[in-house]
């Protein structure tokens, strides 16, 4: 691993985290190349201004659970494998119900350069400190439709209000959010900002 690079677990203590792409529980349906290990890896700057985020998630009653933070390129390939392949069906009702695979990449979903592959990029969502329950927030991490936009129309204001304090917590903390996706924020001050690694997590 990068020396820069961290277990985001090690140095943010009290945070969840579920690293989809290491798991059977992502759109493409198994486990992605270069996730050897269900852990979070991000750069030491994303860890420090995630510990920041955490102690504003607490105040206001919330935890983090991480979803995803540096991503290998060769991860990245792997999705445009993925996308080029006969649809099975296996995966689209619950994360790309209107488009086809190949529009992903059109319509902004997914990236052939992903900002997680530079090491200051997370998907994130809040949990509820009292009873360990995720936050409602109106659809699931990589539901690729226009429901995951901020400020799109049709969820409820319960889910609309958890969006925005996950994006005042982030944006308070030096991120910046991803309109398309109510759950990604980059660090704006990241220190490999031109920069795609492509080590593996293991």
């Amino acid at each position: 691993m990068h020396e820069d690079f961290v277990f985001v677990d090690e140095v943010v203590s009290g945070v969840r985290w579920d690293a989809k792409y290491a798991t059977w529980d992502n759109f493409t349906g198994k486990p992605v190349h270069g996730y050897l290990a269900n852990r979070i890896v991000g750069t030491k700057a994303l860890c420090a201004a995630q510990a920041e985020a955490r102690d504003k998630a607490e105040s206001l009653g919330f935890g983090l659970l991480l979803w995803d933070g540096y991503r290998p390129q060769r991860a990245v390939d792997c999705f445009l494998r993925w996308s080029a392949q006969p649809e099975d069906g296996r995966t689209k009702p619950r994360h790309y119900p209107n488009i086809d695979r190949a529009e992903m990449f059109e319509k902004g979903y997914v990236a052939a350069k992903s900002g997680h592959s530079r090491g200051s990029t997370v998907d994130l969502t809040l949990y509820h400190l009292t009873t360990g329950e995720l936050a409602s927030m109106g659809g699931d991490h990589d539901l690729m439709d226009p429901i995951s936009h901020h400020g799109a129309r049709g969820i409820t204001p319960v889910e609309a209000r958890n969006r925005e304090h996950l994006r005042d917590i982030m944006e308070t903390c030096g991120f910046t959010p991803y309109d398309h996706e109510w759950w990604h924020y980059t660090l704006t001050d990241e220190p490999y900002p031109d920069t795609y690694f492509d080590f593996p997590i293991a």
